[in-house]
């Protein structure tokens, strides 16, 4: 209550002057904090964090009548607090404003409308859908068919013994410590009971048979579909050295991997991480977190300059340093014994237990089966459907042709994934959406997140705004003078605002194909 006091009552109002056009404001309701949000004449009264971890929306971005989240480019409806785009799925409580005599004044908070499914989609709806896969593009498809008011059937089908969960956490707080347990299932089981949608834990596809529309389970039986969207991920690199087998030899992708790590870690005084990718590097710093020695072995001469260049990757390499990380690059492990890590390069390294993050590969196996096309990956068009008509694919498997770079890409990034199930689910009914966002990531080493916005598997030029040794910093991965891909350093707003303006340059790209084609 105290830091509400310190804010404008709004109940009491303010000063239309006090909020100009495009700005944002922080009040209070009562014991409840507001953020009015002024466009035009138009004045919006929502609440003020992200439904996702709780990112302070006033610090976010104003596009049209949305406002995006600063830490993890959440969007919502200004009118309606709709999350419109993942990583949120909660929407934001609105409340009714009124203006009379130069002042705004915020009234009661509005009831939560439901919106009623579309007349088209209920004549186009399919009866039957299935969701093959339980991470994040197959939670936000289910998820999105019941928001749109989907009437038909779901059934999700996850090999996984735990519920959808927030995969990010696994690799940064929530193996640090510093995530309770409740953070981490995406919904509660009431959830998928309460939506009536069908999730079956452990259980295993083994075949599509397109002709007859169902899907065959491991144990013979089958599952009739109208519509089927393969969500199935990827699954980690094993380790193929000698004693890779060992049971304190890890990886992490599910639940169950990480706490494995967890449990290893209590009692543990050193720990090797095997590879220097960004899952490495998340999981050596969570692990710092829990004051366990970490060694990082890798190939790399620097860790993760094939995604974020070499300038980003020495002032990660010194971070993780400072953090007292220690680094043996431009070596591998040959085998393992015991507590022994043995080296290509002849040295050896003692280690409680292991953590492979050597990197993941899509699980196309059900997908070769049933004959659709691949290409490192399953190939989908602008709608995620594959070359079967009324099977969809979304998430890591998933290469698509990518509006901003004009080529087919496949990326392995939550947010993306999440987006894809959404965009699948409207398209399972028949809306004919095309998926345009630009693909986001975030990833966190100790008290530094670094945003990357775009795709650029290659450039031939990074232009640097800012000091990156001072964590202040926006890179530009630019090919040919264009602009394919944005990192920052504690730049949100230049980060949200580098989005807006690849979304531009798509759908000026978009109408411009359009009318040739027309």
């Amino acid at each position: 209550m105290a830091e509400s006091q310190n804010r404008p009552d709004l109940v009491k109002g303010i000063a239309l002057l006090d909020l100009p056009d495009g700005g944002k404001l922080v009040g209070h309701c009562g014991d409840e904090q507001v953020l009015l949000v002024r466009r035009g004449t138009e004045v919006f009264a929502v609440s003020p964090t992200c439904t996702h971890y709780g990112g302070p929306l006033a610090d976010g971005l104003v596009v049209d009548d949305t406002v995006r989240c600063p830490w993890h480019h959440a969007c919502f409806d200004l009118r309606t607090g709709e999350a419109l785009r993942a990583p949120a799925f909660r929407p934001l409580a609105c409340w009714s404003v009124e203006q009379r005599d130069g002042k705004i004044f915020v009234g009661e908070k509005r009831k939560r409308v439901t919106p009623e499914a579309r007349d088209e989609d209920l004549t186009r709806a399919p009866d039957k859908i299935v969701i093959v896969g339980g991470g994040a593009a197959g939670f936000a498809a289910a998820e999105k068919l019941r928001r749109e008011r989907y009437q038909g059937s779901i059934v999700m089908l996850s090999d996984d013994k735990a519920p959808p969960v927030d995969r990010p956490n696994l690799s940064k707080d929530y193996l640090a410590g510093k995530a309770p347990e409740d953070w981490i299932p995406l919904r509660g089981k009431s959830f998928y009971s309460k939506n009536e949608i069908d999730l079956r834990l452990g259980t295993n596809a083994a075949g599509i048979d397109a002709g007859s529309g169902e899907v065959v389970l491991a144990d013979g039986s089958r599952i009739p579909y109208d519509r089927l969207l393969l969500a199935t991920g990827a699954e980690s690199v094993r380790l193929t050295i000698p004693g890779a087998n060992q049971p304190h030899v890890h990886t992490l992708r599910s639940l169950a991997d990480c706490r494995a790590i967890i449990d290893s870690a209590k009692t543990a005084r050193r720990a090797v991480v095997l590879g220097a990718s960004f899952i490495g590097l998340e999981v050596a710093a969570a692990l710092r977190s829990r004051d366990v020695e970490v060694h990082v072995v890798a190939p790399d001469k620097r860790p993760m300059e094939r995604i974020l260049g070499p300038q980003i990757a020495d002032f990660i390499r010194t971070l993780h340093e400072e953090n007292e990380v220690v680094f043996h690059l431009e070596d591998r492990a040959s085998s393992i014994d015991g507590a022994t890590v043995k080296l290509e390069g002849g040295s050896t390294l003692t280690a409680d237990f292991v953590v492979a993050g050597i990197g993941v590969r899509p699980r196309t196996a059900l997908a070769e089966t049933a004959g659709l096309n691949l290409d490192r990956g399953v190939t989908v068009n602008a709608f995620l459907e594959t070359s079967v008509p009324g099977i969809f694919a979304a998430g890591d498997i998933a290469r698509w042709p990518d509006p901003h770079t004009g080529e087919n890409i496949r990326v392995e990034h939550w947010v993306v994934a999440e987006r894809q199930g959404q965009i699948a689910a409207l398209n399972m009914l028949g809306r004919r959406e095309k998926y345009a966002d630009v693909p986001f990531f975030w990833s966190q080493h100790f008290d530094v997140s670094i945003n990357y916005i775009g795709h650029a598997e290659q450039w031939d030029t990074v232009e640097i705004e800012g000091d990156i040794a001072a964590r202040d910093c926006l890179l530009r991965f630019k090919r040919n003078g264009r602009t394919l891909a944005v990192a920052s350093i504690f730049r949100d707003i230049e980060s949200l605002e580098a989005e807006v303006a690849m979304e531009h340059t798509i759908a000026a790209h978009g109408s411009a194909l359009d009318k040739r084609l027309a």
